[in-house]
């Protein structure tokens, strides 16, 4: 019988099938393998962190016109998800439970047997004529007692592109980690697209998380809480492995508050989602550690924490110079940024409760967009959605503790 990379080296290059060979881990072998068996992706990108490969992911974000670059200042990008994917989808996302198996009833849940047909049916060759990219991530510094490898296979550069400013790169951790090392994964495809290169069937659209595998599985969206695996899907993950193991996975903000004579004071703040985490991490003249998940242990009767992530996406919502003015600063500043949901004119990225007026139209998320453009629903729709977002990376920032 072949093996998994047997199998898959068919499918990839010879230096694609080296990477993986150096990766001592049978059950990577076998996912990638079998993702690829049901996606039939035309081309198999496994990425191991060069530079020169995650340049080539950011160019292909803009080749392929999931991103665009024109914009005025130098290294952002901008990014638009379909109407119907501007934000997380709860009624679509749920979690896989087995027979035998109860979780509350405020949970949304589905049979694990016929989620996991129904899923494997919507991502059946749902990577045809497009790449599937292949990232290995780390929650959480490499080498430490916080670390929870990631893999994540998707088809869209965007997605790929998200994560490397997202979180810690890797490739290495995995090729260093023992044969028997466990790991969090995402299978995640956009599915079709349309013209203006948006997942065009959102009646399809599943999130569901399978926690007996540690798996995500998303498909038929792009929205990045619901593509990036490892955001809030992978903390549900997370939190129970923490309530098996005994730490903490918290929603939380992490914040160094600076005294006198050098002191410095770390806070946690547990806002949900939109109640200002972010900009209360980022107040002047202290230092952001964690704006949204964070990890707690006990290290030697300590109480010890890390930010998983290694970069912020932010609601940009309401972002401005007078009441933000560091991520103003960071947002109108050349640098590796993506802006999402956003209105652009005149190439230049427009958000809602920025400051000034904004322009009577541009192009957002629904084309071209017009002062008094309405919806399906004859809703008036706004120049820029309420949930538009940014991605940038944590080293950007110039109080970055």
């Amino acid at each position: 019988m072949k093996s998994s990379l047997e199998v898959l080296q068919k499918r990839i290059s010879q230096e694609d099938y080296q990477k993986l060979c150096a990766i001592d881990n049978s059950k990577i072998h076998q996912i990638i393998t079998e993702t690829a068996e049901l996606c039939n992706p035309d081309k198999i990108f496994i990425c191991s962190d060069t530079p020169d490969e995650i340049a080539h992911i950011r160019n292909m974000a803009i080749v392929t016109g999931e991103e665009n670059a024109a914009l005025i200042i130098p290294g952002h990008t901008f990014h638009f998800d379909g109407p119907y994917d501007q934000g997380r989808d709860r009624a679509v996302t749920k979690f896989l439970v087995p027979t035998g198996d109860s979780l509350s009833k405020t949970i949304n849940q589905i049979d694990r047997d016929e989620g996991l047909t129904e899923v494997k049916g919507l991502l059946k060759d749902a990577m045809r004529g497009h790449t599937m990219i292949v990232r290995f991530l780390t929650l959480g510094p490499a080498n430490s007692p916080f670390t929870i490898h990631c893999l994540e296979c998707t088809d869209s550069w965007y997605v790929a592109h998200s994560v490397d400013l997202l979180y810690r790169k890797g490739y290495d951790a995995f090729r260093q980690a023992g044969p028997e090392t466990e790991f969090f994964k995402t299978l995640h495809s956009s599915g079709k697209l349309d013209e203006n290169m948006a997942s065009l069937e959102y009646d399809k659209k599943r999130i569901y998380i399978d926690y007996l595998t540690d798996t995500v599985y998303s498909v038929n969206n792009q929205y990045a809480g619901n593509s990036v695996g490892f955001k809030k899907l992978a903390l549900r993950l997370a939190i129970r492995k923490a309530h098996q193991e005994g730490w903490l996975a918290e929603h939380f903000m992490i914040m160094g508050v600076h005294g006198p004579d050098g002191r410095k004071t770390y806070f946690a703040g547990a806002f949900p989602s939109a109640c200002g985490k972010t900009s209360t991490a980022m107040l002047p003249g202290e230092t952001i550690l964690a704006d949204d998940i964070a990890y707690v242990r006990n290290i030697g009767g300590v109480c010890r924490s890390v930010n998983i992530e290694a970069g912020i996406f932010g609601i940009i919502h309401d972002v401005n110079s007078k009441d933000d003015p560091l991520i103003h600063q960071i947002l109108t500043s050349p640098g590796e940024i993506i802006f999402s949901n956003i209105l652009v004119k005149d190439a230049k990225c427009w958000w809602l409760g920025m400051g000034g007026e904004l322009p009577k139209d541009g192009a957002n998320y629904t084309g071209h967009w017009y002062e008094g453009k309405t919806d399906e629903a004859g809703e008036i729709i706004l120049p820029a959605h309420k949930n538009a977002r940014y991605t940038v990376a944590l080293k950007a920032l110039p109080n970055c503790d």
